[in-house]
Parts: C-alpha cells; sequence; structure tokens
C-alpha cells in the first residue's frame, strides 16, 4: 500500500508541465520497448479532439488506430460504462449477463449472422477463426493450407504473425505449418486455391499493409471460388468494420458472402472487446470446451458496445463515412498533385492511406507537431483514420495542416 501511495504522491505533487517527462521516462526504464510512441502524453479525449498534459489540443485521425469510431469519450457510451459498472464488472461466461446476450442480438440482426463469439481483441477475434477453420476442413478431409495475402496484417500471435510480414516473424520461428501467401491483387494468383485448401483469410481494404484497396474482381473473384469448392471465407473487419468505409462492413463494397467476419477496434469505443461471426452451420463446427475467454462478454466492455453500436446508427454516422470521407479523399488527392514525391492518395470512407515516396514517420512527426494525429503504416503511408463524427470543417482542418507540413517538406 506504501508504494502505491508514494506513486500517486509522485503524480499529485508534479506540476503539469513536468507530468510528461516523468511519465515517458517510467515508460523507458520500466515498459518493454516494444512501441515506438510519439512523443506525447495525452490525459483527455472529446469528441474528435484529444489533449496532452500542457492543455494543448490535438484533432485525433488516428482514432486509436480506428477504435474511437464514435469519438472519444461519447456521452452515451460514458453513461453504459458507468451505469454497468455500478451494477455488474464481472462474472466469468459460466453464467449468463445481460449486456452479453443484448450485445449478441444486435450484432447479429445488424450483421446479419447467425452466432457470435466474444473475446477480448482483434488477434482473439482471429485465432478463433483459425481454429474453426482448421476443424471446419478436417472434418470435410482437406489437408492443403490456409491462404492469406501479401500486405495483411491478422495480429502478432504465433499463428497470426505467420499470415502476415516476414519483418514481424523474424526470430519467432518455427512458425506453424499449413498457411501459404498469395499476392494480393493479383487474380491469376488465385488459380493455386484449390478444393483441398482449408480458408482464405482477407481484409477488403489492408490497414496495417498501406491502406490498401482490394481490386472488385480481385474479391469477388475469391468468393466465387471458395463457393464453389466449399472453403471457407474468413473477412477480417478488424478495422475496416463498425461504418468505417461508410458501411458497416467493408465487405459489402464488394457483394461478398462470408463464411465468418471477425471484428474489434471500433465495436467497443475503446473497451477490449473482439467478436467473430458466422453462419448457423459453421458456427456447430465448435463444441462445448473447444473454445473460451475468461473476460471475452465482459458485460462493461459489452455496455460500451452496445451504446456505441446504437450512436453509429442513430447518428447515421455511416451517412457521415460516405459523404464526408469521400469530401476529405477529394480534397487531399487535390492538394497532393502540388506534391511530387506523393505517390498516390487511396481510400474509402474514413479510411485513407497517402502514399510517400520516402519513408514517412518524420512527417507525421511534423504533423503531430501542428496540432495532427495520424499514423505512418508500411513504412511510407500516412494513414487516417478518424472518428466517424468528423465533420466537412474538421476534414478541411486536416487538408490546411497537411498543405502546411508538406509545403515545409517540399
Amino acid at each position: 500500500m506504501t508504494i502505491v501511495i508514494a506513486l500517486k504522491s509522485m503524480f499529485q505533487n508534479t506540476k503539469m508541465t513536468q507530468l510528461a517527462d516523468k511519465i515517458q521516462t517510467l515508460y523507458d526504464e520500466k515498459h518493454f520497448q516494444t512501441y515506438r510512441r510519439f512523443p506525447l502524453t495525452l490525459i483527455k479525449g472529446r469528441g474528435t479532439r484529444v489533449f496532452d498534459t500542457e492543455g494543448k489540443s490535438y484533432l485525433d485521425a488516428l482514432a486509436g488506430i480506428a477504435v474511437n469510431n464514435v469519438g472519444h469519450c461519447h456521452p452515451k457510451v460514458v453513461q453504459a460504462i458507468k451505469d454497468q459498472a455500478e451494477n455488474l464488472i464481472h462474472i466469468s461466461n459460466l453464467y449468463y449477463n445481460i449486456p452479453q446476450s443484448t450485445l449478441a442480438n444486435l450484432i447479429t440482426e445488424v450483421s446479419g449472422y447467425d452466432r457470435v463469439f466474444f473475446c477480448n481483441s482483434g488477434l482473439e477475434a482471429n485465432e478463433a477463426a483459425l481454429k474453426i477453420a482448421r476443424k471446419h476442413g478436417s472434418e470435410r478431409g482437406k489437408n492443403g493450407p490456409i491462404i492469406y495475402f501479401s500486405g495483411c496484417f491478422h495480429g502478432r500471435s504465433i499463428a497470426t504473425v505467420t499470415m502476415g510480414k516476414e519483418a514481424f516473424q523474424a526470430g519467432f520461428g518455427p512458425l506453424p505449418e499449413g498457411f501459404m501467401q498469395l499476392p494480393y491483387n493479383d487474380i491469376d494468383a488465385l488459380g493455386q486455391i484449390d478444393k483441398d485448401t482449408k480458408a482464405v483469410f482477407l481484409e477488403c481494404i489492408q490497414g496495417e499493409g498501406g491502406v490498401n484497396i482490394g481490386n472488385k474482381d480481385f474479391i469477388q473473384k475469391i468468393g466465387k471460388i471458395c463457393k464453389e469448392k466449399d472453403i471457407l471465407l474468413v473477412v477480417d473487419e478488424i478495422q475496416t468494420g463498425m461504418g468505417r468505409t461508410g458501411k458497416m462492413f467493408a465487405y459489402e463494397h464488394y457483394d461478398l458472402d462470408p463464411d465468418i467476419i471477425t471484428l474489434a477496434k471500433g465495436l467497443g469505443s475503446g473497451l477490449p472487446i473482439g467478436a467473430i461471426l458466422t453462419k448457423e452451420e459453421v458456427a456447430k463446427v465448435l463444441k462445448y470446451g473447444d473454445h473460451g475467454s475468461t473476460f471475452g462478454g465482459n458485460p462493461i466492455a459489452c455496455a460500451a458496445a452496445i451504446a456505441s453500436l446504437e450512436v453509429i446508427l442513430e447518428e447515421n454516422l455511416l451517412e457521415n463515412a460516405r459523404i464526408t470521407g469521400a469530401y476529405l479523399l477529394r480534397q487531399i488527392r487535390e492538394v497532393s498533385k502540388n506534391y511530387p514525391f506523393i505517390n498516390e492518395v487511396r481510400g474509402l470512407g474514413f479510411m485513407i492511406g497517402i502514399e510517400f515516396e520516402p519513408q514517412c514517420r518524420s512527417i507525421a512527426m511534423m504533423l503531430l507537431e501542428q496540432g495532427l494525429l495520424v499514423s505512418c503504416t508500411a513504412l511510407h503511408v500516412i494513414r487516417i483514420v478518424p472518428p466517424l463524427i468528423l465533420t466537412r470543417e474538421e476534414a478541411d482542418e486536416i487538408v490546411a495542416i497537411l498543405v502546411k507540413v508538406l509545403d515545409e517538406t517540399a
């Protein structure tokens, strides 16, 4: 207890101007060094804005990496968390609880899927999908691999990192067998998918890979092959789901019919929750004891997810993502013509990538200094994934800050 009191006292007696230095020093001294953090300590968020220890405001065009879809601390989400915390925080999945079943009913109605399994993250959702894929394939005598695509990102466990960049795999071998990579957007390569393939894992839009947009013919060809050859199609909607692209799920842009979709990020507005949604026949693959989670479907996380989904529907955020997202994309494309070091601007809804010829972390840092939060992904791509509540005026603000930094870079 004395240690806890001492730590609290340390921060309470620290001036706000010095607090950031103490927090960042503690990270350097106490944390695993697994994140390249920007030198910014945030203490408050409201709507599309966050605030640091000195009170400076930042327009958040990253939204916790596509998590805060309804904005920071939306009143309805905050109230739902408070109300639930006063009644029931955790009971385990040995018993029923109201928020979990309420969310299950709501998310299946919205998605059109039959059953849901709740977990704590996108990684866990993809792990559950992998288990289903292997068991489903084994029951049908399929001995082939699980297919994934270049540029994808499905998580950082030993299994999911196997379906990803080689840079994330280094030093963690031997990696599991039973996976095969095909080039993304290469329709001819799809001929390698045969009847023995257990499953195909797909991102219709690759977020971590650099906001790579799936070609419609390519995506639809995958769906056709999977139907013809009785192959499970798993669509990873962890970053693209919950309205990010202007539809509730990105696969809806492609007239696709996945067997499984995986969700997380925007589902809980920052509370840790993931989900795997399947059709009835697919869900039957898992029997009692085949899978589980201590914290999955936690009452507070489910309450936050219910409120978040209701806000998306009630405030017409899908329409705003479509209209304002398209406006922002047009504006960025227009100004990018003035800068030869920008290779391409691509996106859909509120998921936009600006590909630079040089590496872009320094540009992300310059944008931060001007009060705009973004991320650099795939080394060369500035990723813009703001809250779905972003206004046209705030879109103009993003463009104005971007132009200022690009002029300095040029």
